[in-house]
């Protein structure tokens, strides 16, 4: 049988050969417009907007809970990170065993995360079980109890990693980096210190939890196969009376960036084999007329494979073995970074060529070929962005979460397909200042 299964195979393969050339590469073709599905958005009776983005043949749902209340609103550090994470923990109906037993028996998942602006509580969850996973959801967002011995469970289990952390070069190096370029006094910039765990305290989490997770600061995505069910018991759930125990939506604070006057610091770990390179500079934020023009250039220089600093000190000069740059945003400003690992000996000749490719795309224009390819690469990139539902929502909740307009999408495309080389060199000479590119270096002091 296996004879005869190889050889009708074989026959199979011959017509397909005879049928396409593959000695001729096929064309490429530039993505026409793409159409993103919009959620279908509803305002809940207690005023908790719910976004629904039916799509997807497979019968489970992803729902993600947000809460207005990041680190950019604790009274001190670490508070917002802990107040989600100890969701899970134990609620007036479940212990942290029980909770952790029923998801994994229901074959649900739950993901606890914390940003600048913003708490989410992500559940994924089969569809003939959504009874009983969102009992479990529900019971976590109003009406977490913060048990104490839980707490120093985990604040101890989060210490022992701070501390394996610290004795990494690139978590030094980044941790340096936000510092360099926001200043001790701004939430980016803040230094977590092995103190501040060991100042959490249940109080410590109620008074934050008290301040944010209620219906007025609350939103829901929900993405997959929806069904009518699947809204009602939503609706039941989070959507019928005000929850939580204050009644004022979290107001954005407003923090000023304070860069250090340094242009190079140095974080000494005399036994590190090689030394982590962070180079960054603050730039405009991700609504700017300028920002998807940005990105296109900051993808010519290290944002795919083929990138000039790939192609020059991963395969020319052999300095890493990886490196890149991107753009990270922030509420109000963005952060223009390039991100490497080198032996100690490299790290002066990998920053002199980093340096090297941002000037000569500030004198010398991008070629049309490889603008054409950098602009098929991000247009791939943003065609799988948009291709399940899960991927979907995490795009409307970028939206959400950074107050951009829903024409965003279109014009991250409009950005990507019309740049030119023009728009690429005015873009460097406005943007790569070299004067504001701050170099955090952490690893062996060379002699």
């Amino acid at each position: 049988m296996d004879n005869f299964f190889n050889y009708q195979l074989s026959i199979i393969n011959s017509q397909l050969n005879k049928m396409i050339d593959r000695t001729v590469q096929p064309d490429i073709k530039m993505p026409e417009h793409l159409t993103v599905q919009a959620p279908e958005r509803t305002i809940l009776p207690n005023g908790v907007v719910l976004n629904v983005l039916n799509a997807g043949d497979s019968e489970v749902v992803r729902i993600d809970i947000l809460m207005e209340g990041g680190r950019w609103h604790q009274c001190q550090p670490l508070q917002a990170l802990f107040t989600n994470r100890m969701l899970r923990e134990g609620t007036r109906r479940y212990t942290a065993a029980q909770i952790a037993e029923r998801l994994d028996y229901y074959g649900a998942w739950l993901d606890l995360s914390s940003a600048q602006e913003h708490a989410f509580i992500t559940l994924y969850s089969l569809n003939k079980y959504l009874p009983q996973t969102l009992d479990v959801l529900e019971s976590l967002v109003k009406e977490p109890l913060f048990p104490d011995d839980r707490l120093a469970m985990v604040v101890e289990n989060n210490v022992q990693q701070f501390k394996v952390n610290l004795q990494k070069v690139d978590f030094l190096a980044h941790r340096g980096l936000m510092k360099t370029l926001y200043g001790a006094g701004h939430p980016n910039g803040r230094m977590v210190s092995e103190d501040d765990y060991r100042r959490i305290t249940p109080d410590v989490l109620r008074e934050f939890y008290e301040r944010h997770y209620h219906a007025d600061n609350c939103s829901i995505f929900v993405a997959g196969k929806v069904t009518d069910d699947c809204l009602r018991r939503l609706e039941a759930c989070f959507g019928t009376e005000p929850f939580g125990a204050s009644g004022s939506r979290t107001e954005r604070p407003d923090y000023k960036p304070v860069s250090a006057e340094a242009r190079r610091v140095f974080i000494e770990r005399p036994e590190a084999l090689q030394s982590a390179v962070r180079m960054g500079m603050l730039t405009i934020p991700c609504y700017h007329p300028d920002y998807q023009k940005l990105r296109v250039l900051v993808t010519v220089l290290g944002g795919y494979f083929g990138s000039r600093l790939m192609s020059n000190i991963r395969e020319e000069k052999g300095y890493t073995y990886g490196i890149s740059a991107g753009l990270v945003s922030a509420p109000g400003s963005s952060v223009l970074f390039v991100s490497s690992e080198t032996d100690n000996e490299y790290v002066e000749p990998l920053i002199s060529e980093v340096l090297h490719e941002m000037d000569r795309l500030c004198h010398e224009p991008v070629g049309d070929e490889e603008l054409s390819m950098v602009k098929n690469y991000m247009l791939g990139e943003l065609c799988r962005n948009y291709e399940s539902p899960f991927s979907l929502s995490d795009a409307w909740i970028y939206l959400h979460t950074s107050r951009l307009p829903a024409t965003y999408f279109d014009e991250v495309q409009e950005g990507i397909s019309r740049v030119t080389v023009e728009d690429l060199l005015r873009m460097a000479q406005n943007y790569f200042c070299k004067e504001n590119l701050k170099e955090v270096v952490s690893g062996k002091k060379m002699s």
